[in-house]
C-alpha cells in the first residue's frame, strides 16, 4: 500500500487514531483529520515517529465546505486519494436517551455527524475515489443492527449508515469504487471514561463477548479497516463487517 493515500475523519483519538496508525503501518500515506488541528497533528507526529507518512488538516464533518476543503487539499497535496474512512461520531453518542423526553437537538447532532457527514464525505470524495478505483469505509455499529435500549438516536443513525453503504455499493460498483461498513467494539475515550466511572462495566461487557475482552482500536479494529481500504478487498463491497469478538455472531 505504498502508493496509497487514505483520509480518516475523527482521527485525533480512539478508533480514528487506531485506524490511522494501522493504515500508516501498512504503508499508506494517511491524512489525519480532526476538528482541532493540534489534536490531529499529534497523531500525524506519532505516525511519523513510527516511520510512517502522515499529514494533519482540519475537518468538521458537519460542514460541507470543511469536508470539501480537506478532501481537495489532500488530492492537491498528494495527487490522489485511494480511501476515505468516515469515523467521526457525535461526542454525545453514548448519552442515554428517553425518546419521549429526548432533546431534539441531540437527534440533530447525531444525524449531522453520522448521516449528513456520510453523505457529504461520500459526495466530496467520489470523483477522486473513482479515479483510483478506491474505497469508502463508514464506521457504523452493531447497535444499528440489533438496536440498543436507551440509545435509539445512536442506533437509528448507525442503522441508516448500513443502508447507505448497500445503496452506494450498488451505485458506485460499475465505476470500481467499493463501499463497505465496519461495526466494531473497541475501547474509545468515551468508553474508557465510562469504565472509570463504573469499574464493573468492562467486566460486564467482556462477559458478553466470546473472546472475553473489548477490542483495541489499532490492533483489533485497524487491521480489518486496512483490509477494507486496500487492494486485498478489491472484490468486497456493500458489506458491513462486525468486529466485536463474536458478541453479535448472528446479525
Amino acid at each position: 500500500m505504498t502508493e496509497h493515500v487514505a483520509l480518516v475523519t475523527g482521527a485525533a483519538a480512539g478508533l480514528g487514531r487506531g485506524i490511522a496508525l494501522a493504515l500508516a503501518a501498512a504503508g499508506s500515506t494517511v491524512v489525519v483529520t480532526a476538528r482541532r488541528l493540534a489534536a490531529g497533528t499529534e497523531v500525524a507526529d506519532e505516525i511519523a515517529a513510527r516511520g510512517g507518512t502522515a499529514w494533519a488538516t482540519t475537518c468538521d464533518v458537519t460542514s460541507g465546505e470543511s469536508v470539501r476543503a480537506a478532501i481537495e487539499a489532500t488530492a492537491a497535496r498528494f495527487g490522489r486519494l485511494d480511501a476515505v474512512v468516515h469515523n467521526a461520531t457525535s461526542r454525545r453518542s453514548s448519552e442515554p436517551v428517553d425518546l419521549e423526553h429526548a432533546d431534539p437537538a441531540l437527534w440533530r447532532e447525531h444525524a449531522d455527524v453520522s448521516l449528513t457527514g456520510s453523505f457529504t464525505v461520500a459526495r466530496a470524495a467520489y470523483p477522486h475515489l473513482r479515479a483510483t478505483e478506491g474505497a469508502l469505509l463508514l464506521l457504523t455499529s452493531p447497535a444499528g443492527m440489533r438496536g440498543s435500549a436507551n440509545l435509539s438516536f445512536y442506533a437509528g443513525v448507525k442503522g441508516a449508515q448500513r443502508g447507505f453503504v448497500k445503496a452506494l455499493a450498488r451505485e458506485w460498483g460499475p465505476t470500481g469504487v467499493r463501499v463497505n461498513g465496519l461495526a466494531p467494539l473497541a475501547v474509545t475515550p468515551a468508553l474508557a471514561a465510562a469504565f472509570e466511572a463504573d469499574p464493573t462495566m468492562e467486566g460486564r461487557i467482556a462477559d458478553k463477548v466470546p473472546m472475553r475482552r473489548v477490542g483495541d482500536p489499532e490492533t483489533d479494529i485497524g487491521a480489518p479497516a486496512v483490509f477494507l481500504c486496500g487492494p486485498a478487498s478489491r472484490y468486497v463491497t456493500g458489506q458491513t463487517l462486525i468486529v466485536n469478538g463474536g458478541r453479535d455472531t448472528f446479525l
